[in-house]
């Protein structure tokens, strides 16, 4: 480890700021269920591994306090923008639970989530639960270690640059949750559709069935069991945005810089 003087610390900080905020950016890690003494032991081990090696291209810091503020801004904010990549889909996973669940009739059947700490519905928790599982089957938390690592390579310290193109991206990224939502829950929404109309046909053919009473229990069923037929489709469109993920936050950091 290189001896640390005035200059190395502010040097290290910046690093730290970086890592700790991609790391509080991170799923499963950034929740609030995670002690803080975790995350912050683990971004002082990654800053102290990776510190050595991008020591060199780490430019003087400011001696005055408001340019260094705003240096201190630009490194969090390239962890903030570099975890929007992935929380895009997580929430975009969610709508989509809510999207099902108002279907069925769960939508006032709200669950609390402990990762995040609001209520949300049945469906939806348990569709950004399964999501999770996918994101670490598939090493989902190895990308983040990469991207940090990779960061500095392609965006040096204070290079941060709000441009264009990078507003462009992050607005192309948010209309990626409504997808995501579409795609997640297009079969059973399209089947709930049906399952509506059929009812209604019913209603209006035989007025003497009482179709609340019959309906409820009956979209329920139907939902959830074309919810577990559909999960491969569901796990096939997940999987395919968190193979992306390392290429799209690597299109953030060039654009920041």
């Amino acid at each position: 480890m290189p001896l640390f003087n005035a200059e190395s610390i502010q040097q290290f900080v910046l690093v730290l700021l970086r890592v700790s905020t991609i790391l509080v950016m991170m799923p499963i890690l950034g929740h609030k269920t995670v002690p803080v003494r975790i995350k912050a032991g683990l971004s002082l081990v990654i800053a102290f591994l990776i510190f050595p090696f991008v020591r060199k291209v780490i430019p003087a810091v400011s001696p005055d306090l408001i340019p260094m503020i705003f240096q201190m801004a630009g490194e969090i904010m390239v962890g903030v923008v570099i975890g929007f990549a992935v929380q895009v889909v997580f929430t975009g996973i969610q709508y989509a639970g809510e999207l099902i669940g108002l279907q069925m009739g769960f939508s006032m059947a709200n669950v609390l989530d402990p990762m995040n700490n609001i209520n949300v519905s049945i469906i939806s928790e348990m569709q950004y639960l399964m999501a999770l599982l996918i994101f670490l089957s598939i090493n989902g938390h190895h990308v983040f270690i990469t991207v940090i690592a990779d960061s500095y390579r392609i965006l040096t310290p204070f290079g941060f640059h709000m441009t264009g193109p990078l507003a462009q991206a992050l607005l192309t990224l948010s209309q990626n949750i409504f997808i995501i939502a579409v795609k997640a829950s297009a079969p059973v929404i399209a089947v709930m559709l049906f399952t509506n109309l059929g009812m209604a046909l019913i209603a209006r053919t035989v007025p003497q069935i009482n179709i609340l009473i019959v309906g409820f229990p009956l979209q329920i069923s139907v939902g959830l069991i074309f919810l577990g037929l559909s999960m491969p489709i569901f796990l096939r469109v997940i999987e395919t945005y968190f193979i992306n993920l390392e290429e799209q936050m690597i299109m953030l950091m060039k654009l920041m810089a």
